[in-house]
């Protein structure tokens, strides 16, 4: 049924609570690809601008190293239970937009993320990735919302 599942991740334990029902669809399914994402924001303008362009450069590639170390060690994880995961590093200003242009550009056919369980005010200012992740998708969205287990 599914062919290729994107799991955004962020780095934190809620955006991985996800990872025991990405194991459960990627065995149940048998999905060939599994791909973890991580959306890092562009190196700030302003920051850049004040910065020795190597030393900028030098920074862009830290964050960059830092995104790639942590997939590859939750690939690793999910390999140990079974499930091969590739993974990818996305740089934009809007997660969200990044993660359905990607959605779109390689097939993905279903997503699998969590959300931080904002509501009010606090939604409204800080918006909610898998919010707009869901309303804009063409493909499901499989959404573990917070303080659930299983």
């Amino acid at each position: 049924m599914y062919k290729k599942i994107l799991v955004p991740l962020d780095g934190s334990e809620l955006s991985e609570s996800v990872l025991e029902h990405v194991v459960t669809v990627a065995r149940g399914c048998r999905v060939p690809e599994v791909m973890l994402a991580r959306v890092r924001f562009p190196l700030d303008k302003s920051v850049a601008d004040t910065l020795d362009a190597k030393i900028a450069a030098e920074l862009d590639s830290v964050y960059q190293d830092e995104a790639v170390n942590y997939l590859d060690k939750v690939a690793a994880d999910l390999k140990k239970q079974g499930v091969e995961a590739a993974t990818v590093v996305l740089t934009g200003d809007s997660p969200a937009e990044e993660l359905l242009k990607y959605t779109k550009e390689k097939g993905v056919d279903l997503i699998v993320m969590s959300t931080h369980g904002r509501s009010g005010v606090s939604r409204l200012f800080f918006g909610s990735v898998a919010d707009k992740v869901v309303r804009h998708s063409d493909v499901p969205v499989l959404i573990k919302p917070p303080g659930r287990q299983g």
